[in-house]
């Protein structure tokens, strides 16, 4: 596996991102970045983002959820952020996403009595790492996000983006999440969203991961994803939807979550006004409150 590193300088002085790096060595020799800020000794609260972004999408909650005491835990997903990047899209898939972040959560870092926060494909990959191993979540939020199993018929829109992300000549990071907000980000938080790619070599992964979102029963992660469902319906631990009412892409996403999972169930579910597909970024105060909210309650 041929196996990029993004140089550091590309991460200094990026605006409102004063956190301490952490690595890990994970399976395939692979170095994984993460965050981790707040007391030690507290329950993580884990925060998994998706496509194309990194923890830097997490910099205006952390504060927030710091501040109220809880430990934050956000790792950069493989092919992302200040994490390794395989070079070949082949190398990427929905399995070793989870593969690799189970390397990270259960095995390195042996995460107990966890809060799981994600959102886009931060969703995909926590929600199968809680169906792994239920035990180890005290609760989860979930916003903007899914656990597909390839059922139905994907939009138009959607295969336009699996498409676009695959095989445009250009793939603008930083520009691409700031079209997911309401309102168009500074130049300067585009460019730190542009920081892990110094060029197109380093995106492989951020263009291969809508193609590994199953749109149908032969995927790959069907079975697996129908399987995880089984275990999702009977969490009975308190489980919250926070999705926001600006994203055409999950709009209406929260209802099998609200209709199915045991531990949605008389919670306090909302919906975060004003904000986009990238709702930490256009509501990232509000949002981080709501969790903390949450966990006082429960």
């Amino acid at each position: 596996m041929d196996v990029l590193r993004t140089p550091d300088e590309r991460f200094e002085s990026l605006p409102d991102f004063d956190f301490e790096p952490h690595y890990l060595e994970i399976r395939d020799g692979l170095r994984v970045h993460y965050l981790d800020e707040g007391p030690r000794d507290a329950d993580p609260v884990l925060l998994f983002h998706g496509e194309p972004s990194w923890s830097y999408l997490y910099r205006k909650m952390v504060p927030v959820l710091t501040a109220a005491g809880h430990r934050c835990i956000v790792p950069d997903l493989v092919g992302f952020g200040r994490s390794d990047k395989p070079a070949s899209m082949g190398d990427y898939s929905y399995q070793s996403h989870v593969d690799w972040m189970s390397d990270v959560v259960f095995g390195a870092l042996d995460l107990r009595s966890a809060t799981l926060f994600g959102q886009d494909w931060g969703g995909l990959v926590g929600l199968r790492l809680l169906c792994a191993e239920p035990d180890r979540f005290a609760r989860a939020v979930v916003a903007n996000t899914s656990l597909p199993t390839g059922e139905g018929t994907p939009t138009e829109a959607f295969l336009q983006w699996q498409t676009f992300a695959r095989e445009a000549e250009e793939f603008p990071v930083g520009r691409i999440i700031s079209g997911g907000c309401v309102n168009r980000l500074e130049d300067e938080v585009i460019a730190a969203y542009d920081a892990p790619f110094p060029d197109d070599r380093y995106k492989a992964g951020a263009r291969i991961f809508p193609a590994l979102v199953p749109t149908s029963p032969q995927d790959p992660a069907h079975d697996v994803n129908v399987a995880a469902w089984q275990t999702l319906r009977a969490f009975d631990r308190p489980f919250l939807c926070a999705f926001s009412d600006g994203d055409p892409i999950t709009k209406g996403g929260d209802r099998p979550f609200l209709s199915q999972v045991a531990g949605a169930s008389g919670q306090p579910h909302i919906t975060i006004e004003g904000a986009g597909h990238f709702l930490q970024e256009d509501k990232g105060v509000e949002l981080a409150k709501v969790i903390v909210e949450f966990l006082g309650a429960t």
